[in-house]
């Protein structure tokens, strides 16, 4: 099972959104910690992965050889990628 470790800034930005919002992410960040795979997609040109949550997005990175899910930013989905 992976472990998940936020950076300050998706920190910062999950602490921005409402409440139920929030459990909401943590809620599908849990899940995927079984096999994160089959919940993300590869972003294109980056070493990093997008995990969809609703309306929000998160992007990761995963190491495979230390089983961590780094949470690199979560925002809304018209703001994650500019």
């Amino acid at each position: 099972m992976y472990g998940v470790i936020f950076s300050d800034n998706a920190y910062k930005g999950l602490k921005k959104l409402e409440r139920t919002t929030q459990k909401r992410i943590v809620a599908v960040l849990e899940r995927i910690r079984i096999r994160p795979q089959h919940h993300v997609k590869k972003l294109v040109g980056s070493p990093y992965y997008r995990l969809r949550i609703g309306e929000y997005r998160a992007i990761l990175d995963i190491n495979q050889g230390q089983l961590i899910i780094l949470v690199i930013e979560i925002a809304h989905r018209e703001r994650i990628y500019k």
